[in-house]
């Protein structure tokens, strides 16, 4: 017998299992079961997602805190590299300071270094050419300008170039000239000079002492008192009558007054010659020596040994060339002022 609770639910498990029956009712049911397991599926994969952004949070924080601390390193690094790099910088400064510093004293040393050699060679060139002109001393000049053209060879300045190739001109001009040494001849002039106040004249000769016998003034005891008279007669009459051989056949007689005008005119030929080598008249040079050379053969003794030597040096003297021209340094000597105008310019634009 059923009872009034199942009699009441058997019509709506009926009106279920009707519904089911249905096509739509099933594919309502399948579409909200396909629903169902996409929405588990979806929670599932958020779920993964979750998951998975948060261990990459996770990873991202670690590598997150590396890289600060890589920063703090590399912050800390760069810090003590800009700290060095100051030290560096203030290093760099005070070398380049001391550089520059050092570049001007080299500077000024070199450039007073350089005037003063420019002074030096100028110097020695002044001293050849007065030598050349004064007195004709090609010897000394030569010794001048080679001591200018070594100390221009020990520059390394380029614009030394010019005077150091004008110098060695000149050393070369010098060294062609073949001439003679006018010091050395003016010495022997004024040697002769020297000696003229004491040469002897010709008609001072004296004939040389006869050499006595040894024994000649013992007196023999043997000669009585009328031998030893003659004897002394005969003496004293040799002392009065004299024979001279002189090689001159016409001595000249002066008085002396006259001799003491004879020397003196024989130095002022002399000197008159003197001037003549100076000036390299070799005309003038030769008829002065020549004239000096006739006074000594006249008018004094060619026997004695100054003479002699006089007549030596004159002969010398006679036998010389000194009409040649010396080379003029006055090109060089402008090149160097040039220079060292043109230095001293280029300092003073340095200055200001």
């Amino acid at each position: 017998m059923e009872t009034p609770q199942q009699t009441e639910t058997s019509p709506e498990s009926g009106g279920w299992r009707a519904a089911l029956r249905r096509p739509a009712v099933r594919v309502g049911l399948v579409a909200l079961a396909i629903i169902v397991a996409q929405a588990v599926d979806m929670r599932m994969q958020v779920a993964s997602l979750q998951q998975e952004l948060a261990r990459r949070l996770a990873d991202s924080e670690s590598l997150a805190r590396e890289g600060r601390s890589q920063a703090r390193q590399m912050q800390e690094s760069q810090a003590a590299q800009l700290a060095k790099i100051s030290v560096l910088e203030a290093r760099l400064a005070e070398t380049q300071s001391q550089a520059v510093a050092l570049e001007a004293m080299y500077q000024e040393l070199s450039s007073s270094r350089d005037e003063r050699l420019l002074a030096e060679v100028e110097q020695a060139v002044v001293i050849a050419m007065q030598q050349l002109q004064f007195s004709g001393n090609v010897e000394a000049a030569l010794i001048a300008l080679q001591g200018a053209e070594a100390r221009l060879s020990r520059s390394v300045q380029p614009q030394f170039l010019p005077a150091r190739k004008l110098i060695a001109r000149d050393i070369e001009r010098l060294k062609g000239i073949p001439g003679a040494n006018i010091s050395g001849l003016s010495l022997k002039i004024e040697s002769v000079v020297a000696a003229a106040d004491g040469l002897p004249l010709a008609y001072e000769q004296r004939p040389k002492p006869a050499a006595t016998k040894a024994g000649a003034g013992a007196k023999p005891a043997s000669l009585d008192f009328w031998r030893e008279l003659g004897a002394d007669l005969w003496r004293e009459f040799r002392q009065l009558v004299r024979i001279e051989r002189i090689d001159q056949g016409d001595p000249a007689l002066l008085a002396p007054q006259q001799s003491y005008f004879l020397r003196e005119n024989l130095k002022l030929r002399l000197l008159n010659a003197r001037m003549a080598l100076l000036q390299r008249d070799g005309r003038v040079f030769r008829e002065e020596i020549r004239q000096a050379r006739e006074q000594l053969d006249r008018y004094f003794d060619g026997r004695a040994k100054p003479v002699q030597a006089a007549q030596s040096t004159l002969a010398t003297l006679a036998s010389t060339d000194v009409s040649f021209d010396l080379p003029g340094l006055a090109e060089t000597l402008t090149a160097l002022r040039n220079l060292k105008l043109a230095r001293e310019r280029r300092s003073g634009a340095a200055a200001k």
